[in-house]
């Protein structure tokens, strides 16, 4: 794939998993959770030009910084996730303002070093873009498939015993 493409494939999976995500969707344990993720790293590493043949060294070790950069995206991302429970034993998640923050911190962590590679003169594909995002997703979709299967509080819908009866203020006693 060109380059352009590459960068369109990254714009429109990014939206479309950010705009599913701000808004609340069941959690199914069950689903291939790892399969998006996996179908992006086979793209990326298929590619020739992952790593810059004039720096090899200086190459990796921005891959290996994008690639840690995009499991703690991932992993901040599934934390500061909303999880909850249905009466019916659904579970749902729901992105908060603190995950658009994660993102936000992850996509100009990701700048800086597109940044600091452009200063050291290493050639940087597309193709680390896409595997950072592929193990940003695999990591948040991980954590929230183990999320979703943590046992949750019942809840009791029913009334207890006497929760009609008032029971008398006694006074405070200092």
């Amino acid at each position: 794939m060109s380059g352009l493409v590459d960068a369109l494939v990254i714009v429109l999976v990014a939206m479309l998993v950010i705009a599913r995500q701000l808004r609340a969707t069941p959690i199914d344990g069950e689903r291939r959770w790892w399969l998006l993720p996996a179908i992006l790293a086979v793209v990326a590493l298929r590619e020739p030009g992952i790593l810059d043949a004039h720096r090899p060294m200086a190459s990796a070790l921005l891959l290996g910084a994008e690639l840690l950069v995009g499991l703690a995206t991932g992993a901040g991302w599934a934390w500061t996730t909303r999880i909850w429970a249905e009466p019916d034993g659904t579970v749902w998640s729901k992105s908060s303002t603190a995950s658009v923050a994660v993102w936000g911190v992850g996509i100009g962590l990701r700048v800086g070093l597109f940044a600091l590679g452009a200063a050291v003169g290493v050639h940087q594909d597309s193709s680390a873009l896409l595997l950072g995002l592929a193990g940003t997703l695999l990591v948040r979709a991980g954590i929230l498939a183990r999320r979703g299967r943590l046992p949750r509080p019942a809840v009791n819908s029913g009334r207890a015993y006497g929760d009609s009866t008032m029971r008398p203020a006694g006074k405070e006693r200092v």
